[in-house]
């Protein structure tokens, strides 16, 4: 098992949606295929096949859950920040093929999120900004091509 890098927010909502798919979304699965049972023949009932669709993927998304959690490391956010990138760093960069500033958290995929700033510590831009520091000019292989990004900023 690998470790999940989570940061004190993101480990929250984790267990937020482990505990609503544990209480709520198992319950009305049930529900529903109670209701379904009861309309008879189970071969070509199609609510009752869609109720069991939902039940595994229920049960593997809590199964999924269940191992992050298990196995993350939450981001102390009050630590003071080294000097070089890790996880939970907030980097400020400026792309060579860009005129525009952009800033990016480094967190674990679990919570990665592009568009609102979080990358994945397994991403390319990720992956490659790890261990470096403001100043460093960075090279980056993404599966679009390689370029070129300098760091502005480490927080």
């Amino acid at each position: 098992m690998t470790t999940q890098f989570l940061t004190p927010e993101g480990f929250r909502k984790l267990q937020e949606e482990l505990d609503y798919m544990r209480t709520v979304k198992r319950q009305e699965i049930a529900v529903r295929l109670h209701d379904a049972m009861e309309g008879g023949d189970l071969i070509e009932n199609a609510e009752y096949e869609a109720a069991k669709n939902e039940q595994a993927f229920v049960e593997g998304r809590i199964k999924e859950l269940e191992v992050i959690l298990a196995t993350a490391r939450v981001i102390d956010e009050d630590a003071p920040a080294p000097d070089y990138i890790i996880v939970g760093s907030k980097v400020t960069l400026h792309p060579d093929d860009s005129k525009e500033k952009e800033t990016y958290t480094i967190v674990g995929p679990a919570e990665a999120d592009p568009s609102n700033g979080l990358i994945s510590n397994e991403s390319p831009l990720g992956k490659a900004l790890l261990n470096h520091k403001k100043g460093d000019r960075v090279q980056v292989d993404a599966p679009a091509g390689t370029f070129f990004v300098h760091i502005l900023k480490v927080e």
